[in-house]
């Protein structure tokens, strides 16, 4: 070891220890570095609790005598020091003695950009150089990725997504998606990939929940250059990507975060505040400056190293409240008495203000499942900051209503409905996640009533439904084609079931319903925007019938929408429209090349001047059995003739100035497209 070199300035530790340094993947670590003409690695570690720092690996036998790092002098509980000739592909770890109890322990490092494969725990140095070739997307990724355009996301787990069945039946590597996995999402149509937590985590059946490599993609499938060449595939072939990302809690094993320096560091030193009891596993300090630090260097690190599109942050629920999951007596209110999390709270606005302040076009998401207020919301009107939040009432509402039989869907109308009388307080996505098909749960197919041409008629009728509801969209994996058992992240998808008709029925339907998203304006425009939909009719439990219109900033185009919910065909159904010249049926569910009866409709609906659900026309229509039908209808917009509104303006009455502002103020309050602005966090 020679003589400390340092990365870190006396500004870096300032901002470390006020909790206000976003990099420091930059400063911590291990970086190959040149100092003094020799060239070699450089670590520095946060450990204050320690009386003694090595870093021991194969360079120096696993021995903690030979290569001590140096306290910095500053107070900062840093460790540091360079050692020469070593670089690419060194493995390591932390050798620290406690001053608490002279615990001796082995760490890897906070922040690796690589680790061992699984089930071996040692850290890498490597480096991060990458040619990246999104320089395209990236320029455009602001207006791409904005709340106005299209989210069509289809989430995977890499793991299990699809098997190489010629080599022992292992998970495809990186490249290997790179060209498979691209191809794949750019055919069925889907505008983002969210791939469940690529961060490293010693347990795979975690799905990567449990991470312990904060700053490291799986090595299970590659290295973090192929990783970046799998993003780089994605984004030239426009698609977008979000990192699936827990903050919210991490495992207990001792090689990694937990009693890192002999002491609760990351975590609270009391079970009450720092042990999840769902998931068995520690919860960050939030109120510990440094930890903050960690956390929201990660989320900025996955965005610049790796141009993540944005992250799904999870289980943002049990962050927000103290007796999340806890029963009387096992909690500690926070300094008010309240069950609120307030270093959480404060924690999430701080990362979303520095996520957006620092990477234009990004979108972060919230798994979040409670009434907390604002979640999608501006910091700087209280929000939390995120650009969006699932939306778990429509999901659980939704995935109930399916399974009831049709025949009693009748009697269960509202809870097919309900989601219109919230949907616009939060900016959501509907999500059909991997939550919904594990732990006994079923696949989706398995809430679906009836025979399986009913089964996937229903299937298909809900997604149409997904699709044209106001809001983002999610769809796991296998979702897309009707898997018809849950899912197992030990095996690959049913890729066989294609052969099928029913199955690709499904999956030619999911592809259309992309297609549709993505070239309807009013589809997507107004997605979080009470002004962009409006109910035809709501309350036709007879018939188990709703329809709807969904508009954007175009006026003169809407999209009108019909859902039967029933195995029966409702013929001769009018339902009100607005003045049109005639309604283009652009996708019906039930159609032949999508495993449906083919029932008779008619490729266009003239309007009619015949009163329906309070409008002046309306048109008559098949909707067939448990089908969604989507129409297009060109709506006629009377303007007045230039000399005629001059005329009309000469013929209008004098009246005071007062009085006029009063008129003009009305007019616009009683404009619909006024009514609701759109909030962009």
């Amino acid at each position: 070891m020679v003589s400390p070199h340092s990365l870190l300035t006396d500004f870096d530790i300032s901002l470390f220890n006020g909790g206000k340094h976003f990099r420091l993947y930059e400063k911590l670590g291990s970086h190959i570095v040149e100092h003094e003409g020799t060239k070699g690695v450089l670590f520095a570690v946060w450990a204050p609790n320690a009386s003694q720092v090595s870093v021991i690996g194969n360079f120096n036998g696993w021995q903690d005598a030979q290569h001590k790092l140096y306290p910095r002098l500053d107070g900062s509980g840093i460790w540091e020091g360079f050692i020469a000739n070593i670089g690419q592909g060194e493995i390591y770890k932390y050798k620290i003695h406690s001053h608490n109890f002279g615990q001796i322990l082995e760490k890897t490092d906070p922040f690796a950009f690589f680790c061992e494969v699984p089930p071996n725990t040692a850290s890498v140095v490597w480096d991060l150089q990458y040619a990246w070739k999104d320089n395209q997307w990236m320029k455009e990724r602001p207006k791409t990725n904005a709340l106005n355009q299209p989210f069509s996301v289809y989430e995977l787990h890499i793991g299990s997504w699809k098997r190489n069945t010629e080599e022992g039946y292992r998970s495809l590597h990186y490249t290997e998606l790179a060209e498979e996995l691209t191809a794949y999402v750019k055919e069925m149509g889907f505008t983002h990939i969210e791939f469940m937590p690529v961060m490293e985590h010693p347990f795979f059946g975690s799905w990567g929940y449990q991470s312990t490599g904060y700053f490291a993609p799986s090595s299970r499938y590659g290295t973090p250059q192929e990783f970046m060449q799998l993003v780089d595939k994605l984004h030239e072939n426009g698609i977008g990507v979000i990192l699936d990302w827990v903050p919210s809690h991490f495992p207990t094993d001792a090689f990694s975060l937990s009693n890192f320096d002999g002491t609760a560091l990351y975590e609270h030193g009391n079970l009450e505040e720092g042990f999840h009891p769902d998931w068995k596993s520690f919860i960050f300090n939030y109120g510990r400056y440094e930890v903050r630090s960690f956390l929201i260097s990660s989320a900025m690190f996955w965005c610049d190293v790796y141009h993540a599109d944005g992250l799904r942050v999870d289980a943002v629920a049990s962050m927000l409240y103290r007796d999340y999951s806890r029963k009387e007596g096992e909690w500690r209110p926070n300094i008010y008495g309240g069950r609120e999390n307030l270093e959480a709270i404060s924690f999430l606005r701080e990362m979303n203000e520095a996520l957006y302040a620092n990477f234009e076009g990004i979108q972060t998401i919230a798994e979040e499942s409670t009434a907390f207020s604002g979640v999608s919301r501006p910091v700087y009107i209280g929000g939390l900051g995120f650009g969006m939040k699932w939306m778990m009432g429509w999901m659980h509402d939704t995935l109930k209503y399916f399974k009831e039989n049709p025949l009693f869907r009748r009697y269960h109308h509202g809870t097919i409905t309900f989601s219109l009388v919230y949907a616009f307080s939060e900016n959501f996505m509907l999500p059909l996640s991997h939550d919904e098909v594990v732990h006994g749960k079923g696949p989706l197919l398995d809430r679906m009533p009836g025979d399986e041409w009913q089964r996937m008629a229903n299937l298909r009728a809900m997604y149409g439904y997904m699709f044209t509801h106001p809001g983002t969209k999610l769809l796991f994996m296998g979702g897309e084609f009707g898997q018809p058992t849950e899912w197992q992240h030990d095996h690959q998808l049913p890729w066989h079931l294609l052969q099928q008709n029913s199955h690709k029925g499904v999956a030619e339907y999911v592809k259309a319903l992309n297609k549709l998203y993505r070239s309807e304006p009013a589809l997507y425009e107004k997605a979080f925007d009470a002004s962009g939909f409006e109910w035809i009719e709501v309350n036709d439990y007879t018939n188990s019938v709703i329809t709807y219109i969904r508009r954007g900033n175009n006026p003169e185009e809407i999209i009108i929408v019909a859902c039967n919910l029933t195995p029966v065909p409702r013929e001769n159904y009018r339902f009100g429209v607005p003045e049109t010249t005639e309604l283009v049926e652009l996708l019906n569910s039930d159609a032949g090349e999508f495993w449906g009866s083919n029932y008779k409709t008619l490729p266009t609906l003239k309007a009619e001047q015949v009163e329906a659900h309070g409008r002046e026309f309306s048109v008559m229509a098949t909707i067939p059995p448990l089908a969604t039908v989507v129409w297009k209808a060109k709506v006629v917009v009377k303007t007045l003739p230039q000399a005629e509104e001059t005329k009309s303006q000469e013929e209008t009455p004098k009246t005071s100035g007062r009085t006029k502002k009063i008129e003009r103020t009305a007019e616009k309050k009683d404009s619909p497209a006024k009514t609701t602005k759109s909030k962009k966090a």
